[in-house]
This record gives C-alpha cells, sequence and structure tokens, in this order.
C-alpha cells in the first residue's frame, strides 16, 4: 500500500493532483482537497503524478 499524506499548511487547494489521481484526491463541496490516505501500489503512477503537479509540493507518498 502507499500511504498519502497533504501537509495542509502548504496545500493551498488549487486541485491540480485531482485531475492526475481523481479516484484518490478530489476537492469538496467548499474547494478544499481530500484524499485517500492509503492507496493500491498499482496506483503509484498516478499518485506520484498528483504530486509532481503540485505547485506548493505538499503531497508526499510513502
Amino acid at each position: 500500500m502507499i500511504k498519502v499524506t497533504i501537509d495542509m499548511d502548504k496545500c493551498q487547494h488549487y486541485g491540480q493532483c485531482c485531475f492526475e489521481a481523481p479516484d484518490v484526491f478530489s476537492l469538496d463541496d467548499a474547494g478544499h482537497i481530500v484524499y485517500v490516505a492509503e492507496v493500491a501500489d498499482d496506483r503509484r503512477d498516478d499518485v506520484e503524478s498528483a504530486a509532481d503537479v503540485c505547485p506548493m509540493q505538499a503531497i508526499e507518498i510513502s
């Protein structure tokens, strides 16, 4: 399993990550990012792409 965390002090809720992995990252009705904290290993490429496009580099995966 891949562990996903977002540093909410850095995150500005731009939502670019939502386009790379919409089943992992999304914006709620208030426009704040929500995410799945544990993702199957076969999603690594999409989650890494989402982390790469985050302008604030707030997404961490392990």
